[in-house]
């Protein structure tokens, strides 16, 4: 068979779209409840939850919440995942401690996902909460560790949260904390043009490779973290989506399409990943880099090293 050359991702984009009018949908995942850490100032757990959650509450936009149990460990911060679900949002499995899979056991992962489900069944009650994400998206080392992993959720009935596309929220908390601690103001405006610049970048890069890969948007499903920025931004996230033509859907909803079905039937093969399914069908996918945001407030740093 004559193997046919590269095509262009961007133009299969510019082709699909211009011959289909379905309005991509997308689904919000919420990552690290309920801390995820450093905060500025005068910012903490609670508060944060409670602006992150207005925001999607006002937009009328679902979401669910990946819960790191180890860390719901008083009254606050059980209170945060209590209005998580008071508030009509759903609650997930993201492990006890938030490990690298690749890095312990699959006795020592199947130990993380159970310990994890006491606080999920006390606040997710008959909610549909047995959804699982993997801590830093690490699905083991190889074949073997990524299989014995998935027959660990299998036993336990789960499904997994797959990411279909995100712009890096986690990189940026760090740096909006020193930048707020300080009082950098022109550092602080310069981040949330940085955040929404990746948002953008990151809308593009999903639907060039949901093309290139399956012809078609398919419903994402987006990553982000319960961060005091992510809190801040979350209107104009929310925004930013429905003004380049998204629908807010479910989780359920997103992975009730054909893509993600070896996430929800965990006894078949993991779905490959995009570069290994872009390899094999000789197509070159554009790249999203993780933004680089060491020097911006290096006082605070600095004296925190001290």
């Amino acid at each position: 068979m004559r193997r046919l050359p590269p095509v262009s991702a961007g133009a299969l984009l510019l082709a699909s779209c211009a011959t289909t009018p379905h309005q991509p949908e997308i689904a919000i995942t919420i990552d690290d409840l309920p801390v995820h850490s450093p905060y500025p100032p005068g910012d903490n757990p609670l508060g944060v939850s409670r602006q992150m959650s207005a925001a999607l509450k006002a937009a009328h936009v679902p979401a669910t919440g990946f819960v790191n149990a180890v860390n719901a460990k008083d009254a606050e911060t059980m209170q945060v995942l209590r209005e998580w679900r008071a508030a009509g949002f759903v609650l997930g499995n993201h492990t006890w401690s938030h490990p690298h899979l690749s890095q312990i056991s699959a006795e020592q992962f199947e130990q993380e996902v159970t310990r994890d489900e006491p606080v999920l069944a006390e606040v997710g009650g008959r909610s549909d909460w047995r959804w699982f994400r993997y801590p830093y998206l690490d699905e083991g080392k190889d074949e073997v560790q990524r299989a014995a992993g998935r027959q660990v959720l299998v036993r336990h009935g789960y499904r997994v949260a797959d990411v279909t596309t995100t712009f890096s929220d986690w990189a940026f908390t760090g740096a909006w904390a020193q930048c707020n601690e300080v009082g950098n103001r022109a550092a602080v405006a310069r981040l949330e043009r940085m955040y929404l610049g990746g948002v953008r970048a990151s809308i593009r890069v999903a639907r060039v490779t949901a093309h290139a890969l399956y012809g078609r948007d398919i419903p994402y499903v987006l990553l982000m973290h319960v961060s005091a920025m992510s809190a801040r931004m979350m209107p104009e996230v929310i925004k930013l989506y429905r003004d380049s033509g998204f629908r807010f859907v479910t989780l359920p909803q997103a992975e009730s399409d054909p893509v993600y079905r070896p996430d929800i039937d965990l006894s078949l093969p993991g779905r490959p990943p995009d570069w290994k399914l872009a390899q094999e069908r000789s197509v070159t996918l554009p790249t999203f880099n993780d933004p680089k945001l060491d020097a911006i407030c290096p006082q605070a740093a600095a004296a925190k090293s001290r």
